[in-house]
C-alpha cells in the first residue's frame, strides 16, 4: 500500500471520543456498523494514520478489510474480536462492507473508584500485545448477546441507563479477560506486577519530558533502586530499556507516518538536540532516523 502520512505532514492526530459522540458527556459509546442499520458512517479522517484516546472493542460479523495497528497489519476475519488500547496508531488501509457491533470507552470510565479494578484485568493490560481473539461459537453468541443488550440500553433515555450500560460493560470486560488468557499467556497479577503496569503507564504519559527511572520512582513515591529491581524481576528488562523502548516506538510512528523533520521529532520527544536524537536512535535500533525512514516506507509503499 502507498504510506500514508498524518494530514499536513504534521503530527499524528488525535480523536476523542466526544468527537463522534451523540452524548454532550459520554464515556461509553456502542455502534452498530452495517448497511442494514444506516446508523455508523466511517469517519474519512480515520483511512490516514491516526490516534483514539479510547479503548475500541469490535465484534465483526461480517468483512475482510485490513487496517494496521502501529507496524503490524490485521486483515479482519468474520465472528473475531479485535480491540485496542489509547494511543496506538490507526491506519484502515480499506474501509470496506463490515458487519458488527463496536463499543468505545474512556480511560476516565476506568479511573472511576467503582470500575478501577477493571484496568487490571488482561483484555486492557494486554501484556501480550494482542489485538484480536478468536471466539468459538458458543462465545460469538455470549459477546454478541451482551454487545446488543449494551446497544439497546445505549439508545434508550429510560433511567438508569448508564448504571445499565456500566454493568453490561463491566461483564463484557470480565468474559473477554477470560478468553484472552486461555488464548495468551495469563499473568498473574501481584503487587509487584502492578508496579510493573504504573510505571509503564507512567511513562505513556510522561514520555516527551521524563527519560530518566529517578524521575519516576519519585512519582512512584519509591527508590530508583527497588523500582530498576522489580522492574527487571517482572519484565526481564530494566527501567531504563522500558523508558527508551517507548521513545523508539514513538520516533519510528513518526517517522512512519508524518513528514515531520528529525530534528522536529527530537523536540517532540524533549530530546536537546537533534544530533544526541540521531545517536540514541541508531544505538538502539542500528539505523539513522533517516535511513529507518526510507527502509520503512520502502517497505510498506
Amino acid at each position: 500500500m502507498p504510506v500514508l502520512t498524518a494530514p499536513e505532514k504534521s503530527a499524528i492526530p488525535t480523536y476523542s471520543l466526544l468527537q463522534n459522540s451523540t452524548i454532550d458527556s459520554s464515556m461509553i459509546e456502542v455502534r452498530e456498523a452495517g448497511d442494514h442499520c444506516g446508523e455508523f458512517k466511517l469517519d474519512p479522517a480515520f483511512l490516514i494514520p491516526h490516534r483514539k484516546d479510547y479503548y475500541l472493542f469490535v465484534l465483526v460479523k461480517k468483512g475482510n478489510n485490513r487496517h494496521w495497528i502501529d507496524f503490524m497489519p490485521y486483515t479482519i476475519k468474520p465472528d473475531t474480536f479485535y480491540f485496542t488500547v489509547p494511543q496506538q496508531v490507526h491506519l484502515k488501509e480499506y474501509a470496506g462492507p463490515m458487519e458488527g457491533l463496536i463499543t468505545c470507552f474512556t480511560d476516565e470510565f476506568l479511573q472511576l473508584e467503582e470500575n478501577r479494578v477493571l484496568k487490571q484485568l488482561p483484555i486492557i493490560q494486554n501484556p501480550a500485545g494482542a489485538h484480536e481473539l478468536l471466539l468459538s461459537k458458543q462465545d460469538l453468541n455470549f459477546v454478541e448477546d451482551v454487545m446488543r443488550k449494551m446497544l439497546a440500553e445505549f439508545k434508550t433515555d429510560s433511567s438508569w441507563r448508564n448504571q445499565m450500560l456500566t454493568s453490561w460493560l463491566r461483564v463484557l470486560v470480565i468474559y473477554l479477560s477470560r478468553l484472552y488468557t486461555e488464548q495468551f499467556s495469563e499473568t498473574t497479577i501481584t503487587q509487584n506486577y502492578c508496579l510493573l503496569k504504573s510505571f509503564q503507564s507512567l511513562i505513556g504519559e510522561h514520555y516527551s519530558n521524563q527519560h530518566d527511572v529517578a524521575a519516576y520512582a519519585g512519582q512512584l513515591n519509591i527508590t530508583p533502586g527497588h523500582l530498576t529491581e522489580v522492574i527487571k524481576q517482572q519484565s526481564g528488562k530494566t527501567a531504563i530499556t522500558h523508558i527508551h523502548e517507548r521513545l523508539i516506538v514513538e520516533a519510528k510512528r513518526r517517522l512512519l507516518h508524518t513528514d515531520l523533520s528529525v530534528k522536529q521529532i527530537a523536540d517532540e520527544l524533549g530530546f536537546e538536540d537533534a544530533a544526541y536524537f540521531n545517536r540514541f536512535f541508531k544505538r538502539l535500533t542500528d539505523a539513522t532516523p533517516i535511513n529507518y525512514r526510507l527502509q520503512i516506507r520502502e517497505m510498506y509503499s
